[in-house]
């Protein structure tokens, strides 16, 4: 059927956009401990961290949850979300994106992901995406995700 969108290209595509996605994250208490910081991605390459970005991390969170944090910490790109908008998942991740870029823990509806009372999820606008890029490159991923709406 010429013309007509393939899913399994599509599908195909976006996983090779996350070929750079650690195959295991590590916690921020394990990547302290470490001589030089590092993932190893899926496609077998490593990734190093900076420590500067750990140790600033390490200062934004309690020291208990040094060993609950993975790292890195995902931004989730997909037209799903509305242009110009990502997210971030998990209670700690959302909570040290807030502490970085200044949101304090009562963000606002648009901040906030529907329904995301515990505080697990957030949606931040570029410009916010921008400012946590800039204060932490290695210790923040794109991850893009499929989309339904094609």
């Amino acid at each position: 059927m010429k013309g007509k969108f393939d899913d399994k290209i599509f599908v195909k595509a976006v996983k090779a956009l996350n070929v750079h996605l650690p195959a295991e994250r590590k916690t921020l208490l394990a990547l302290l401990k470490e001589d030089k910081p590092a993932v190893q991605g899926r496609d077998g390459a490593i990734h190093r961290i900076k420590r500067g970005e750990l140790e600033e991390i390490a200062r934004f969170i309690p020291e208990e949850a040094h060993r609950k944090l993975r790292l890195p910490i995902y931004i989730e790109l997909t037209p799903d979300y509305g242009r110009g908008i990502a997210k971030v998942h998990g209670k700690l991740d959302c909570e040290l994106v807030r502490r970085i870029l200044g949101k304090g823990k009562e963000g606002n509806k648009e901040q906030e992901g529907e329904g995301s009372g515990k505080g697990d999820e957030i949606f931040i606008y570029r410009d916010d995406v921008r400012k946590l890029r800039r204060r932490l490159p290695t210790t923040t991923e794109y991850a893009f995700l499929y989309s339904t709406s094609f």
